[in-house]
């Protein structure tokens, strides 16, 4: 059975504790919605455990915006996949290319990272990408498919698993990739999982992410194998994130 479509809204390094009445305005908005679609919102860490609080029986679910390998430790700083379920989190993004490239993540460690959120029964949302130089060199796929093969843990399944394609050099630029772009991306993507994870694979939602907001959603949203949106600023504001988020109506 298929999976209903997700729109998860990454909110970065943004949001303080008066932010919760933008939670109360996508709540109220989403009542309409969460029988078609799941909502998911990703606050600041410092968030979590109130915002989970607030959403309780809301139908909108709290995630993490990332995760530490290790279950504890000596790791200053960092946040554990199990503190996160512990503050009510249900998902964790990993692999996000400001993570990637500004922290210097390796493959290797959003895998860890991904089997950390399943060891805390989270579900982990793996981001992958090519950037600017890798597009106009021809290498998007080879460079996806090796994300794929080495950021995703064996044992997948479509409840444990969410792929968030976001183009590097379409993250808060406002450019996007046309449909035909993203259809043959999701379609690669899609293939590889299958290939790899059989009909677990076939059923993973593979998000689209990257600059999209209310104006181009609704092309992006309804081509073949695009299971959702990973939202950055635009689900700041619920307006504008109810407003993508409405493409399911």
């Amino acid at each position: 059975m298929a999976l209903a479509p997700l729109v998860a809204g990454n909110w970065k390094m943004n949001g303080l504790a008066a932010s919760i009445s933008e939670l109360d305005r996508i709540i109220a908005g989403g009542r309409a919605l969460t029988n078609k679609l799941e909502l998911l919102v990703c606050p600041p860490a410092t968030l979590v455990p109130a915002f989970a609080a607030r959403a309780r029986d809301s139908g909108v679910r709290i995630g993490g915006q990332d995760c530490h390998w290790e279950d504890s430790g000596a790791f200053t700083g960092d946040i554990s996949a199990p503190m996160l379920a512990d503050a009510g989190a249900r998902a964790v993004i990993v692999g996000h290319s400001e993570r990637r490239l500004g922290h210097q993540e390796s493959d290797e460690q959003v895998r860890s990272k991904a089997q950390a959120a399943w060891r805390a029964g989270l579900t982990a949302i793996v981001c992958i990408g090519e950037t600017e130089f890798e597009r106009h060199a021809g290498a998007t796929l080879s460079r996806l498919e090796r994300q794929l093969g080495e950021s995703v843990p064996d044992g997948a399944k479509a409840d444990n698993l969410v792929i968030a394609y976001e183009p590097v050099w379409a993250i808060g630029t406002g450019r996007t990739p046309t449909p035909a772009d993203v259809a043959e991306v999701h379609g690669f993507i899609r293939k590889r999982l299958h290939i790899r994870f059989g009909s677990e694979g076939h059923a993973v939602r593979i998000l689209y992410g990257g600059s999209v907001k209310p104006s181009n959603c609704a092309e992006i949203l309804t081509v073949d194998n695009v299971g959702g949106a990973l939202v950055g600023g635009a689900s700041l504001k619920a307006e504008d994130f109810l407003g993508i988020a409405g493409t399911y109506r």
